[in-house]
């Protein structure tokens, strides 16, 4: 007999490319009504963020966002029901960290770590120098980079500040924290008028 657990996911949402005559804003607060609709129930959802292209200088500014969702899948299928939201939208996956019409990131699931902590721990440590060129062959839980990136982590506080990385003992406030001041003045809250 299946079991099934609800667990709270967090995604982050991102985009910086229009697409059938939407905005990435427009995309955004799109892919976030998608999800509303199920399976699961949609919980907080962040204010919308202009943040620069990740890397520098690899396309124009993004919308950034995040959200809470309560759902009864798998986490492979939930990644799998946000890479076809993506689709969706246009996404393709041509380029590693390249410009994108939607980018939907499975975050975290509870405290739950996948495949492994060897492995997810592996990927945290992977080389500046590689993060652009390897890609894991499965989901990996908590995202390896969540610790890294503003354009993540300042939405998250606005969703789930008091998260814990159940490998580093951190909040996502703390996570924040962490990172330097430049790097969170890059994230800059968008007008309530552009969310909509």
């Amino acid at each position: 007999m299946e079991t099934f657990v609800t667990r709270s996911y967090l995604i982050a949402i991102g985009g910086n490319l229009n697409s059938d005559a939407m905005s990435p804003a427009e995309m955004v607060q799109s892919a976030v009504e998608k999800l509303r609709q199920g399976p699961g129930a949609l919980g907080r959802v962040s204010r919308f963020f202009r943040t620069p292209a990740f890397p520098a200088g690899a396309g124009p500014d993004f919308v950034n966002a995040a959200l809470e969702l309560s759902s009864d899948e798998a986490p492979e299928q939930l990644m799998a029901r946000l890479h076809d939201i993506e689709q969706s939208f246009g996404r393709v996956r041509a380029t590693r960290w390249g410009p994108r019409s939607l980018d939907l990131d499975l975050v975290a699931g509870d405290d739950l770590v996948l495949p492994d902590v060897a492995t997810q721990a592996q990927w945290r440590a992977l080389p500046t120098e590689r993060q652009s060129i390897d890609i894991p062959d499965r989901l990996i839980l908590p995202h390896p980079r969540v610790q890294d990136r503003a354009f993540v982590l300042v939405p998250l506080c606005d969703v789930a500040p008091q998260w814990m990385h159940p490998l580093l003992g951190l909040t996502v406030a703390q996570m924040c924290e962490n990172l330097p001041q430049s790097d969170r003045d890059c994230v800059v809250a968008l007008p309530e008028s552009a969310c909509q």
